[in-house]
């Protein structure tokens, strides 16, 4: 293929935009915080299900509280007619007797029922608590997890407006390259990244590597105008002032 040097030399400009455009999508990938956002957002999955666990459990405690609070008050109820018609001595001492015996055995029962009111109590204030806690972290990794997003969406808009920048001028290049050398270009970018390097000091700037003799006897034979390519890397070698030929 041959083209004009001016061409060539263009062709050099396009790879620099794509160069950058490449490290610019590269950046938005591997943002920092994309990482980090990604741990925190899992651990903030697992507190989720640990919340509903743990609010589910308070539920089932608490509604143990109120069935033993019921039980107690049913007791308590009792005990307290039973008490009014004792005071109020009516009926044969027999009937009095049996209240008597009935308080003695309600007052038992009400200390057993108060007993396990107690301990379910405690394991409401226990559930009560770690619920709290849990959403305590919650909230905290909220905030993180917020200004982590704050931060990823401040660096993506940088680059954004950075990509825009740099990208402007392309389709002009591009029209000055000319389509037949582009279309060469980016069948060897595709699959190398890179689609034209520069010679200079004798070196290939795509795979670095110096050329043989051998080599550089052929570029300096090579008409102005020739595309020619590195035996190496098999990009566009485009050559400078500074190709050392």
């Amino acid at each position: 293929m041959r083209a004009e040097s001016a061409r060539q030399q263009r062709l050099l400009d396009l790879q620099a935009i794509d160069t950058r455009l490449g490290q610019i999508a590269h950046a938005r990938r591997t943002l920092p915080q994309l990482a980090e956002l990604a741990d925190l957002e899992g651990k903030a999955r697992l507190l989720d299900d640990q919340l509903v666990r743990s609010r589910t459990e308070l539920g089932d405690i608490q509604r143990e509280v109120a069935k033993s609070e019921a039980d107690v008050q049913l007791v308590r109820d009792r005990a307290a007619r039973d008490r009014a018609r004792l005071d109020a001595g009516t009926g044969t001492a027999k009937d009095l007797q049996a209240l008597q015996h009935e308080l003695e055995s309600l007052a038992r029962r009400q200390g057993e029922l108060e007993e396990v009111e107690l301990e379910v109590m405690e394991r409401a204030e226990d559930a009560e608590h770690d619920v709290a806690e849990l959403e305590r972290g919650r909230a905290e990794l909220g905030e993180r997890i917020g200004r982590l997003e704050a931060d990823r969406d401040a660096a993506l808009a940088t680059l954004a407006a950075e990509e825009e920048t740099v990208a402007a001028p392309r389709a002009g290049v591009v029209d000055e390259v000319g389509e037949d050398l582009v279309a060469l270009y980016e069948k060897i970018r595709a699959s190398s990244g890179t689609g034209a390097a520069a010679l200079r000091q004798r070196r290939c700037e795509g795979c670095r590597l110096e050329l043989n003799p051998v080599e550089i006897q052929r570029l300096r034979s090579a008409a102005e105008d020739e595309v020619l390519r590195c035996e190496e890397c098999n990009r566009i070698l485009v050559r400078t002032p500074e190709s050392g030929l």
